[in-house]
């Protein structure tokens, strides 16, 4: 039996990009035993997935507290076939360098490492995946969200009897400049509304100031702001008649159902390396996201569903 660990710590978007590689690697070799180690925010949906034996957290504890690494080193010299790398970050450059046994194969960007990746500049999260998937001997396959679904469990899933589009004005508070205006997203609530489209909002406590302030400007509007778990958006979004969003988790996660997505872009993202992935997403890139406005947007959606 192989054994194989992948590291990927997060975040929501970068993991939904990698289903497609996770599916891969399970179907390398049926047999294996995987192992994914992840951060704790997404353990639990990691262990939802059907493509690991095993989920193991990483706290990410400063290297000062040298004591909370024994685990870590432990895990690390558990003679694994393969060490699969999809984070590429810093720190799992130094687990690399020092927890990693001689010899080891390690699939990564860490120096010295036995399978070092290629030049991923301008390209895809998801392709960058799926080649590491590739170099360890893997057919690409593509994953779904079919493992969010519970058929036993009728409260995850949700939609409405009315054509609805769903909106979501969030994104990293560390990143606010990735944020179209919460008067925009308003604007645009309008402006399906006004059309036949019940504009449906989603978002986490971090963006209720957004989304309140949409619900508060478009009084037709379902807020449902801290309301819903993964598995209920992805059956929310699967039946949409649009998404739009900023870069952000949810908006991939949405453009994995196959629903018509619009990803808003700024400055800050790059679209050839984080344009979501999905049969009906697509993004709308500027400069300056304030610029931005809603009818092109709408406008935008318009072309978007003609073509799909």
């Amino acid at each position: 039996m192989k054994r194989l660990l992948i590291i990927k710590h997060g975040a929501l978007g970068d993991i939904i990009q990698g289903i497609d590689a996770f599916s891969s690697i399970r179907a390398f070799d049926e047999t294996a035993h995987i192992t994914i180690l992840t951060s704790p925010p997404f353990a639990g949906l990691m262990r939802s997935m059907p493509y690991f034996d095993k989920v193991v957290v990483d706290e990410r504890a400063p290297f000062y507290q040298f004591w909370k690494l024994g685990a870590l080193n432990k895990l690390f010299q558990s003679d694994f076939d393969c060490i699969i790398d999809l984070q590429c970050s810093k720190r799992t450059a130094i687990y690399h360098k020092y927890f990693a046994p001689d010899g080891q194969r390690w699939l990564g960007t860490a120096k010295g490492c036995s399978d070092a990746y290629p030049d991923f500049t301008d390209v895809n999260n998801a392709e960058r995946m799926l080649t590491a998937a590739t170099m360890l001997g893997a057919p690409k396959i593509a994953g779904d969200l079919s493992f969010l679904a519970d058929n036993n469990d009728t409260s995850n899933s949700l939609s409405f009897d009315v054509p609805y589009g769903v909106l979501m004005p969030g994104c990293s508070p560390a990143k606010p400049s990735k944020r179209w205006p919460a008067a925009h997203y308003a604007m645009l609530a309008n402006l399906m509304l006004e059309n036949g489209v019940l504009p449906v909002i989603i978002g986490t406590k971090v963006d209720a100031s957004a989304c309140d302030e949409i619900a508060r400007d478009c009084a037709g509007a379902v807020n449902l702001m801290g309301q819903t778990n993964l598995a209920q958006l992805a059956s929310l979004c699967a039946k949409a008649d649009a998404i739009v969003g900023n870069d952000s988790g949810p908006v991939f996660l949405g453009a994995k159902t196959g629903a018509l997505t619009l990803m808003l872009m700024g400055p800050d993202t790059n679209p050839a390396m984080s344009a979501p992935q999905g049969a009906k997403a697509h993004y709308l890139a500027s400069d300056d996201l304030n610029s931005l406005s809603p009818r092109r947007v709408y406008q935008e959606l318009g072309a978007l569903k003609k073509m799909n």
